[in-house]
């Protein structure tokens, strides 16, 4: 995948970027904000290798010169990769003095099989799926001196960071000269989840671009033509995915454990819905026993979509529901139970807990504290 016809979607963002290129306006800093599992990463490849390639045609890249055939492998000389790193089971060694030149070939692997991949894929690709990963000092020396060296290509050569909200402080303080003056030529794109979680004088450094997730038509193209879905298999995945194709394919690839997360959401708020405290503190606490972070993560990204449906259908909204029709039952009946201001106030309290996963606070605090705020949400008028 290199070209802009291979990305379904976000129709918008491609002209914008066509537009800075054919202008020869390039920010030098573009900071694109994507769901997790959608095509930030290879919006930011196809904008590269449109800006490399000698050869447009029809506002596309023409995919074939060698500069072209070397971005979609991830193999051309000026294209360069950060991302969060850690000791792991791939690469071991201080966590601080690591470099990603070190987890190349993994990196590699993993956007070339699947150019939608999680953050929690990336983190066991990379061998580290029970810790995450920053982006530290030594991180931030190495991409100085990639970019202290002059383009191999004589054109562009870009720098994509995944994940800058990993970034922390002193790393950042290395950078900032590079990124808001970079050299000639030179193409930072930051491609991140949480933008209010990147450090301030990064952001505002940056040109902000937001990557849309796909609609549900959308999808169901995407997962039927290019993922090989049946029909039936790929409108249930886009229900639960919320417009990411990462999602629905961990959805369709992992199909018994996200319907087992799905199964136990519901029970979690037909507990709520009961005021039964002590049912809710046991499947909050088998949550915060998850094998790793971003599967507690996904449990939340989850649950916010199943009260969407629910608050949906309280406000006869049925149609704008995204729920597959096996769950539709069982969310009508919670619907039915749970109070007007419920979902509102529940919404929040899973994404008060889905930050603190990011901060590495004790993951049996976290969803005790879940636990309380749900049971709250009920007992308040």
């Amino acid at each position: 995948m290199g070209k802009f016809a291979d990305i379904c979607g976000n129709e918008a963002a491609r002209k914008a970027l066509t537009s800075m290129v054919d202008s020869g306006r390039i920010p030098h800093a573009l900071m694109m904000h994507e769901n997790d599992g959608c095509s930030a990463l290879s919006l930011a490849l196809a904008f590269f290798q449109y800006a490399c390639c000698p050869n447009h045609i029809d506002g596309d890249s023409c995919g074939e010169c060698p500069s072209c055939r070397q971005i979609s492998r991830l193999a051309h000389p000026d294209l360069h990769f950060s991302f969060p790193i850690t000791t792991g089971t791939k690469v071991k060694g201080k966590a601080s003095e690591l470099v990603c030149d070190q987890f190349a070939e993994y990196w590699r692997e993993l956007y070339l099989k699947n150019p939608y991949f999680l953050e929690s894929d990336m983190n066991e690709a990379l061998g580290f799926e029970k810790k995450r990963g920053q982006i530290l000092v030594a991180e931030g020396n190495a991409i100085l001196r990639k970019l202290s060296l002059s383009a191999v290509s004589g054109r562009y050569r870009a720098m994509v960071i995944y994940l800058p909200e990993l970034i922390n402080q002193q790393t950042a303080n290395k950078l900032l000269k590079a990124i808001e003056e970079p050299a000639e030529g030179t193409m930072f794109i930051l491609v991140t989840h949480s933008p209010e979680n990147v450090l301030q004088t990064i952001s505002s450094r940056c040109q902000p671009m937001r990557i849309l997730p796909l609609s549900a038509d959308e999808m169901v193209s995407e997962l039927t033509f290019r993922h090989g879905f049946l029909q039936d298999d790929a409108t249930d995945a886009a229900a639960v995915s919320g417009g990411s194709i990462g999602l629905a394919l961990r959805e369709y690839a992992g199909r018994e454990e996200v319907i087992s997360m799905r199964q136990s959401i519901q029970d979690l708020f037909e507990a709520a819905a009961g005021g039964r405290l002590q049912e809710i503190l046991t499947l909050t606490e088998q949550v915060a026993a998850m094998e790793s972070r971003e599967k507690q993560k996904l449990f939340c990204t989850f649950a916010a979509e199943t009260l969407r449906n629910i608050f949906m259908m309280q406000n006869g909204m049925d149609s704008l529901c995204t729920c597959p029709a096996t769950d539709r039952e069982a969310l009508s009946s919670l619907a039915s139970q749970l109070p007007p201001q419920f979902c509102r106030r529940a919404t929040a309290s899973l994404e008060r807990a889905s930050s603190m996963i990011d901060r590495n606070v004790s993951q049996k605090i976290i969803f005790a504290a879940l636990a309380l705020r749900l049971y709250q949400s009920i007992q308040k008028p």
